[in-house]
Parts: C-alpha cells; sequence; structure tokens
C-alpha cells in the first residue's frame, strides 16, 4: 500500500541533530539555519546544535568532528552554505571537494551529512533557494534529515551503534 506523503505530515522526533553553517554569504546562509532550525525544533528534536565555520570548505571539518565524537552524536548533521559561480573553476572544486566529503563522512560513521551546500550563479537563484519561506533549501535539509533518521533507525534500530551519552 502506497503510504502518504512526509512532506504534508512532518515526522516527529525527540532526537539530537547538529547544523554546520557557513558564515560566507551569512545574507543566504543565515535564513536557511533559522529554517531548518524551525523544522527540527516543530518535530520535536531533543537538541538543535549550530556549528558556524568561516566558509563552505570548512563545512566537512567540522561534519567530521560531530559525526565522530564519542557523545552527544546527532542522528543527522545538516550541512548550509552558499558557493558563488564565478568566471574560474574555483566554485567547482570547492562543491566537488565538499560533496565528496560530506557523503565520505555520512558513509564512514553512519551518521547522515544532508548536503545543502548550494553553488549559485545569480542573486535571484540565491533568493529562492535562501530566501523565499516556499523554496528554502533549509526547510529540505530538515526534513530530508528527519526522513533519513527514520529510514536508517527502521534498518538498523534508534541508536545504530552509536553512543547515546
Amino acid at each position: 500500500m502506497l503510504q502518504a506523503s512526509h512532506s504534508k505530515d512532518p515526522l516527529r522526533t525527540d532526537g539530537r541533530f547538529a547544523i554546520v553553517c557557513s558564515r560566507y554569504n551569512a545574507e543566504y546562509t543565515e535564513p536557511m539555519l533559522a529554517a531548518a532550525r524551525s523544522v527540527l525544533e516543530a518535530a520535536g528534536a531533543a537538541s538543535v546544535e549550530v556549528v558556524r565555520v568561516p566558509g563552505a570548505f570548512e563545512i566537512p571539518m567540522a561534519a567530521a568532528a560531530l559525526a565522530r565524537r564519542r557523545t552527544k552524536r546527532p542522528r543527522a548533521i545538516l550541512c548550509l552554505g552558499v558557493i558563488w559561480q564565478g568566471q574560474t573553476n574555483h566554485a567547482d572544486q570547492i562543491g566537488g571537494a565538499v560533496t565528496r566529503a560530506l557523503m565520505s563522512i555520512g558513509l564512514d560513521t553512519g551518521i547522515p551529512c544532508i548536503h545543502e551546500v548550494l553553488t549559485v550563479t545569480t542573486r535571484a537563484q540565491a533568493k529562492a533557494r535562501c530566501l523565499d519561506p516556499e523554496t528554502n533549501r533549509g526547510v529540505e535539509a530538515a526534513h530530508a534529515a528527519l526522513e533519513i533518521s527514520e529510514a536508517l533507525d527502521g534498518i538498523s534500530g534508534p541508536l545504530r551503534g552509536r553512543h547515546t551519552a
């Protein structure tokens, strides 16, 4: 039987979550952070820890530290940043490195790293993805974190081998 979409009926949780947010491009990242935090808190998250880092390139380092610590490990880590595509391939290099690192952290630790480090080329793209309440990627990140946490709990049990202290 087909199940109802979680997008209309938000998931509930009592778990711990973390958000790693880039300070660079704060005009766009802070609204994503606020939206993600709001969704997680409305879902009943026991705690939402926020770690701010200088830029997108530093996000995986903080995510890895959160995922690997012995206590207070989060059920999922939401990674929020904005990378502007310029006239060189620098943005592509940063974006690719961040993507590979976040996937590796998730696979190595069993803690999902939700990737909302956006590469944009125009202000209109950034506004639509970060400032518009209906398309804010922070909301999308929070829903993805809740859903993957629930899915992994169904596969491996709620503790997934993590310390709970």
